[in-house]
């Protein structure tokens, strides 16, 4: 009898045991709930050919990220690979080869790569949020910015200040720099549309030309810098990512200004360095953290068009000035001209040369027509 007692007492334990644990495909559970997130959370890795820190390329990339990871909920991690491009393609195939949803990073410098990567991960979706090369993977979202539009409109503002009475850091010359990392398209394409936008509003400016031939070089940046401002330039455009905060750091010293790149480099001056932020004007921004906020929603929802090149420019808000409080201390005379050619230019009443198609013998010839 007592054995048969004990049989039924244990019957029954093993039967609200075996009830009280969560049914598969029922999430009720606080254990199963955990591990139904984990399973479940959209997974977005950015990798960073460089290093963070530029406040400019880099930086508005990671401005992205965050954006995903708090208002999509995604799990995110941010890899710097280095300058030392060796180092690159490991790091694409040991991550492509982990459980990541979306591989991001950008650059014409790592598009064959990427594309070479996700033709062997075709289950994966990447994102190349900046290159200027058309060949695009058929699981790859490629995007390039009509900088050359962004760039008239940086060359329109540095002329006007440049031969301005009131602004109290020009001078007589008209003149304004130009600082590039590299002579390549890419760089180019804002150089182009920079001397185009400073003659068409002051025809006979002259532009002094450097390339560093290196984007992580603050110290050759300021030493090209110095030589331009010495010369007579009063204003000088940063297309040279980290080597172009030597730009700044030579603007600090011979009291001239400057045009940032691709982020706001006058608020990310902010708190940190008041006199510099001051002389930075503007700057020419590529919406690089919008670009990538927007594709991973479309990515994760099922809706990312992959496979072909998105060129965005003023008209789709992919590029655009920095208007903060600096711009906006400029003379009203001057940010009346440059919003009357923002609507000209996204109108398409104004057209800009783009180097991306210009003969390499074209961009030498217009870099010669305003030699100083």
């Amino acid at each position: 009898m007592k054995k048969a007692i004990s049989m039924l007492v244990l019957l029954i334990m093993v039967f609200v045991t075996a009830c009280s644990k969560t049914a598969p495909g029922d999430n009720t559970g606080s254990n199963a709930e955990s591990a139904n997130n984990g399973k479940d959370a959209y997974k977005v890795v950015l990798l960073i050919p460089g290093t963070l820190g530029d406040k400019s390329f880099f930086d508005a990339a990671n401005r992205g990220l965050t954006k995903v990871k708090e208002e999509l909920g995604a799990e995110t991690k941010v890899i710097e690979m280095g300058a030392d491009q060796t180092k690159w393609e490991p790091t694409f195939n040991d991550v492509a080869s982990q459980d990541w949803d979306v591989i991001i990073s950008g650059g014409s410098q790592i598009t064959e790569l990427m594309n070479a990567t996700a033709e062997r991960y075709a289950d994966k979706k990447f994102i190349n949020y900046d290159t200027d090369m058309n060949e695009v993977a058929s699981n790859v979202y490629a995007v390039s910015y009509a900088t050359n539009e962004v760039s008239f409109l940086a060359g329109a503002v540095s002329a006007l200040v440049s031969t301005s009475t009131d602004m109290p850091q020009a001078n007589p010359d008209k003149k304004i720099g130009f600082v590039g990392g590299m002579d390549i398209p890419g760089i180019n394409a804002f150089l182009v549309g920079y001397i185009e936008g400073a003659k068409y509003v002051v025809p006979d400016i002259k532009v002094a030309i450097s390339y560093a031939g290196d984007f992580a070089n603050p110290g050759k940046g300021k030493e090209l810098s110095l030589l331009q401002y010495r010369s007579g330039v009063d204003m000088i455009f940063n297309v040279a990512g980290g080597t172009g905060l030597g730009v700044f750091d030579a603007a600090k010293d011979q009291k001239k200004y400057a045009v940032g790149v691709d982020s706001d480099q006058s608020a990310m001056m902010q708190g940190t360095d008041q006199e510099k932020a001051d002389l930075i004007l503007t700057s020419a921004i590529k919406k690089i953290d919008e670009v990538i906020f927007k594709a991973v929603k479309e990515a994760k929802e099922g809706k990312l068009a992959t496979g072909s090149l998105d060129v965005v420019g003023l008209e789709q808000n992919g590029v655009g000035l920095a208007e903060n409080d600096v711009y906006k201390s400029l003379p009203e005379k001057i940010r009346t001209q440059i919003e009357d050619l923002k609507k000209k230019l996204a109108s398409g009443e104004i057209k800009v040369s783009n180097a991306m198609g210009m003969d390499t013998a074209k961009i030498e010839e217009l870099r010669r027509s305003v030699k100083p």
